[in-house]
């Protein structure tokens, strides 16, 4: 353990390279490697975390699970990433990017692989939780290596560019992973994300870097000549701790971490009994319904560039407006999908598009960037994870209160279930109009310079 420790701390600081031209070719490398490693590469990873959310109708058509037992087996995932993402961020701070990042999505996709021979409830549930540990080495990975390596005025493009993994994860799951739950089974649903996941695992170890100055460039805003960019608090060793513990007295970082919250209610209540929804209450086809779903692929990537570069670029880094702007647009989605009485493939794919692109673009500030811009590059990972525990103990009460609440409205005719899912789709809105409201308060809050 002494030794798999040390591979994973973060190296020392090397001399200044004296070559200005191998700095910026350094520079210009890595960062495109790493945007493809933490933006692909977690996108691909994303499928592990997903999969439960296809192989829900399998399971309970084949009567091995419940629908109490599925959401008491999802919500396993969304607590222990929610502990994972708070603990792995701090450590993300002080860690090496290219061993940490890759070492979680091997173990996540080799649990996986295990989540394919069980049918077992209490199997499942540890499982899917250690899961869910290992799944929260990514985001704070992510979110520390570009803050280690861009600037924060390139910061929101960086990070718009990074949360369309999510999407990209996302579209995996409910096309490609759907279809092969439809060709071979539920245990196919897992079976896939896993063999793929380790080898996106060992093309990570290539990809990923350290920090800059471990390998003798200087930190990005010099590198930039922007001293503007230099953070308040710098450097490694204590101050890293400092700014860690400076997180947890911004209430700014509190009202965005519930902000947080609320958003991931609807986020992971989509995901997790979209599919389900649009196959009992709109009579669509397991492949159908993914395929509209998944429109939130492309969307979601629309959303989370245009967040980015707006906030950047026509609010000037401020963050409140663009969210404003991209929560009016997922009420818009969510009106449509749920409120319309529709059921063309073509309306609710546009429905769909809709909310997909604004609650993206929310996912981008509210659940990293904006707390991300008011505290050091040195705690990054540290704010990451305290958002990130907020935001996935909701989605696991979501998946909890959902589950209940789905179960409730579902009434046996003739041995057919029926389902009236208003009451869960009632849960789902206030939380939704909540998040909208909460981060006005920080109108006025910008990135730290």
């Amino acid at each position: 353990m002494t030794g798999l420790f040390a591979a994973l701390r973060s190296g020392p600081d090397r001399p200044l390279l004296g070559d200005a031209s191998e700095i910026d070719r350094l520079y210009r490398r890595h960062r495109v490697r790493i945007m493809l490693a933490i933006t692909i590469g977690y996108g691909i990873a994303y499928t592990c975390r997903l999969a439960l959310s296809v192989v829900k109708k399998p399971l309970l058509d084949a009567g091995i699970f419940s629908i109490a037992e599925l959401g008491f087996i999802g919500s396993a995932l969304f607590y222990a990433y929610a502990f994972g993402k708070l603990v792995n961020g701090f450590l993300a701070d002080h860690a090496n990017l290219k061993y940490f990042f890759p070492l979680g999505v091997l173990m996540s996709a080799l649990l996986n692989i295990a989540m394919g021979t069980t049918t077992t409830v209490w199997v499942a549930f540890t499982l899917w939780a250690l899961n869910g540990w290992f799944q929260g080495f990514g985001a704070p990975a992510g979110v520390v290596a570009m803050a280690q390596w861009f600037t924060t005025t390139e910061r929101g493009r960086a990070y718009g560019i990074w949360s369309t993994a999510h999407s990209i994860g996302e579209g995996l799951t409910f096309v490609v992973v759907a279809g092969l739950v439809s060709a071979w089974g539920w245990r196919a649903g897992f079976w896939g994300p896993g063999f793929a996941c380790i080898v996106v695992s060992l093309l990570l170890v290539w990809l990923m870097q350290d920090r800059p100055e471990t390998i003798g460039l200087p930190p990005p805003h010099q590198w930039k000549n922007r001293e503007a960019d230099v953070p308040r608090v710098e450097s490694t060793g204590d101050n890293t701790w400092a700014a860690q513990k400076g997180v947890l007295r911004r209430p700014a970082i509190w009202i965005l971490a519930l902000s947080s919250a609320l958003t991931y209610v609807t986020r992971y209540a989509i995901n997790s009994w979209g599919v389900l929804y649009l196959q009992e209450a709109r009579g669509f086809s397991l492949v159908q319904a993914g395929g509209i779903i998944s429109v939130n692929t492309f969307s979601g990537i629309l959303g989370a560039v245009t967040y980015g570069f707006l906030s950047d670029k026509l609010f000037k880094g401020r963050r409140p407006p663009a969210n404003l702007l991209f929560s009016v647009l997922e009420l818009i989605g969510l009106g449509m999908i749920f409120f319309v009485p529709m059921s063309s493939t073509l309306f609710l794919t546009c429905a769909f598009f809709i909310y997909g692109f604004g609650l993206t673009g929310l996912v981008t500030s509210l659940g990293g960037l904006f707390a991300v811009d008011i505290v050091s590059r040195r705690a990054a990972g540290a704010v990451m994870g305290f958002v990130g525990v907020f935001s996935y103990i909701a989605a696991a009460v979501q998946e909890n209160v959902s589950g209940f609440l789905i179960e409730r409205g579902v009434t046996m005719i003739d041995g057919v279930r029926h389902y009236d899912f208003s009451g869960a789709i009632t849960f789902w809105l206030i939380c939704t109009v909540l998040s909208a409201i909460l981060p006005a308060t920080l109108w006025r809050v910008r990135a730290q310079s």
